[in-house]
């Protein structure tokens, strides 16, 4: 299964957690489901131990491995992706931009007073790459690639903006002791990266250690995954050419001894010789791999079925009552709502197209301003990041519940619009027959060849 489909299904995997989450809590297990979320888990020895609620273990540790492999996608972007060049990673981040700064502003519109509303301001600002990504495969071929890359590309500048947000403005206050620590153990590992150390094993515990020292110092803990991501190294071991050859000199050995086995009719097991061909093609095949590709392979699957699930499962839990029905007009409601809503697509369409017009960026070959105007409307999924920015920036209960609601009613508009737009708006009338200029016979045929490949 391809990292795509896997955040496809994960965003299903999180939607049904996000039902059975507010499902509990409006049935009779919802207070007793409460309860188990602020039950408290020590962890540690006698001496040193940290005591928190499960909601704690679940949004602060279990997310710093989410934010870990967001940081791995970064990176690989940076250095090998969507985000490599200036000129394919122009538009992206101006539409991440604009999709960051606007609907920031249309929630500050509505809740720019002060007091603790305010602060919600950041809720708006990310994409659910996810979710969204889902919905793009609900569209099959009427989403190209270039436009999935697109919307990945500024999703995950949106996750380095968040990520941003959460280390300057949600950290109160610092023990700068813990939190030198915490940065002398990054260098740490920046050390063992330039020494090619390759093996998980200093790594993890190394890891463990920031997030340790981070917790302390007062910086938010889940900065250690971003952190920790940035010094993983993408170098490879043996070049491509050097493992083709390993490969076809071990499948080599292998093929002599399936020969021989096969004259025999014996193919019940593999010989000794065999065997070691398979395991020298696997040391060769991880050496060919760099530990961060192997690590974003490995993490992924759990990322997206069971830490987005489970997380989504402990802040989703919504009672469905009449005061909560009351907070639609609410101001952080209404605020949240109309960043992600509207916020979104005009930052995004606005950014994009006042960077094409001024020769900044370029839209990418097949992709017409209408499918941009619905990938933004499908960036206006926040969910996720959203989420956990909400209990980050509010205390009080109400206002957390409030911004979830705008969370949920604005997500699951956006996507529904998106998809509506990329389906059928625009789409030519199959009833009137296309008129076209002739073609060269040889043009004619790429293009049938191309719909044929399609």
């Amino acid at each position: 299964m391809g990292k795509r489909q896997q955040e496809a299904l994960g965003g299903v995997a999180l939607l049904i957690a996000a039902i059975i989450a507010m499902s509990l809590a409006n049935s009779p297990l919802g207070h007793a489901f409460e309860e188990t979320l602020e039950s408290n888990f020590r962890v540690g020895s006698e001496r040193f131990y940290i005591d928190e609620p499960l909601h704690f273990w679940i949004n602060d540790a279990m997310m710093a491995i989410f934010f870990f492999v967001v940081g791995l996608g970064v990176k690989r972007a940076l250095i090998l992706g969507e985000l490599a060049s200036v000129r394919s990673a122009a538009l992206p981040i101006v539409a991440a931009l604009g999709g960051m700064v606007v609907p920031a502003g249309f929630y500050l519109l509505l809740n720019g007073g002060g007091g603790e509303a305010a602060r919600g301001w950041g809720i708006p600002m990310s994409t659910d790459i996810a979710f969204s990504l889902g919905v793009l495969a609900l569209l099959g071929t009427r989403a190209p690639l270039s436009l999935k890359v697109f919307l990945s590309a500024f999703a995950i500048v949106d996750d380095i903006g968040a990520i941003l947000v959460i280390a300057v403005f949600f950290t109160e206050t610092i023990n700068w002791l813990s939190l030198g620590i915490a940065l002398a153990l990054v260098a740490l590992l920046v050390v063992l990266s330039s020494m090619r150390v390759r093996s998980i094993v200093p790594y993890f515990l190394i890891s463990v250690a920031i997030w340790v020292a981070l917790f302390d110092s007062g910086v938010h803990a889940t900065i250690a995954g971003v952190l920790v991501a940035m010094v993983v190294p993408l170098r490879i071991r043996i070049a491509p050419g050097e493992f083709v050859g390993r490969g076809r000199q071990h499948l080599a050995a292998f093929a002599r001894d399936a020969a021989l086995m096969t004259r025999r009719g014996d193919l019940a097991l593999t010989t000794d010789r065999q065997r070691e061909a398979i395991e020298q093609i696997e040391i060769a095949a991880k050496q060919v791999e760099s530990p961060l590709q192997r690590l974003e392979h490995v993490l992924h699957p759990w990322v997206a079925f069971a830490i987005m699930p489970i997380f989504a499962l402990a802040n989703a839990h919504i009672p469905v009552n009449a005061e909560l029905m009351q907070s639609l007009g609410s101001p952080v409601t209404l605020g949240v709502i109309a960043g992600l809503l509207l916020g979104k697509p005009v930052g995004i369409v606005a950014f994009c197209w006042i960077a094409v017009k001024i020769g900044a960026a370029s839209l990418p070959p097949g992709i017409s301003w209408r499918q941009i105007l619905g990938v933004a409307l499908i960036g206006g999924i926040g969910l996720t990041v959203s989420i956990f920015i909400t209990d980050l920036a509010f205390d009080d209960r109400a206002l957390v519940l409030q911004a979830k609601l705008g969370i949920f009613v604005a997500s699951i508009i956006a996507g529904a619009s998106g998809y509506f737009i990329l389906r059928y708006v625009g789409r030519p009338d199959s009833r009137t027959p296309a008129r076209a200029a002739p073609r060269p016979a040889a043009a004619a045929g790429s293009a049938e060849r191309s719909a044929a490949h399609e």
